[in-house]
């Protein structure tokens, strides 16, 4: 017997590489795979992969995955902050930056990441899992990641 580990990337592949519209289907290929699982087994797996139905042109309907979120850098992992989990990634949009983080954890990391670096941020805008960084002009996305990985090593 496949592993659950094992059939979630599966399921993860054939929802990147196909347009898979019903849980008849999707079950169909897992099938073809050697995944011998029931309609509730799945339904619980895309629930954990946080799948979404989205409607087509077409006025059918496909299973999308959500979006990739962008592993942290090793540096950043390694930190006692990120050690708890609350810290998940970190990506740039020109130089705006975006900290992805646990649920309720946004709010104190903008916090302190406003008063740590007040002088390369002009500021934060924090949502529940998610923190907008927005860093004063010619502050480049390196001393942004830098920075961040300073703050938080502070933790340890």
């Amino acid at each position: 017997m496949k592993n659950k580990k094992e059939r979630l990337a599966v399921v993860s592949e054939i929802l990147r590489l196909q347009v898979i519209g019903s849980q008849e289907e999707l079950l169909d290929q897992l099938r073809e795979k050697g995944f011998a699982i029931t309609q509730a087994t799945l339904s619980r797996d895309l629930k954990v992969l946080k799948v979404a139905k989205t409607p087509l042109s077409n006025g059918a309907y496909k299973y999308v995955l959500p979006p990739q979120i962008k592993p942290i850098s090793d540096e950043l992992t390694s930190l006692n902050f990120t050690s708890h989990g609350a810290v998940l990634s970190l990506d740039f949009s020109g130089n705006l930056a975006v900290l992805k983080t646990k649920p309720g954890y946004a709010s104190a990391i903008a916090w302190d990441i406003d008063n740590r670096i007040s002088h390369e941020v002009l500021g934060t805008i924090a949502g529940d899992d998610t923190v907008l960084i927005i860093p004063r002009d010619g502050v480049k996305r390196e001393e942004i990641t830098r920075l961040i990985n300073l703050i938080f090593n502070e933790e340890n």
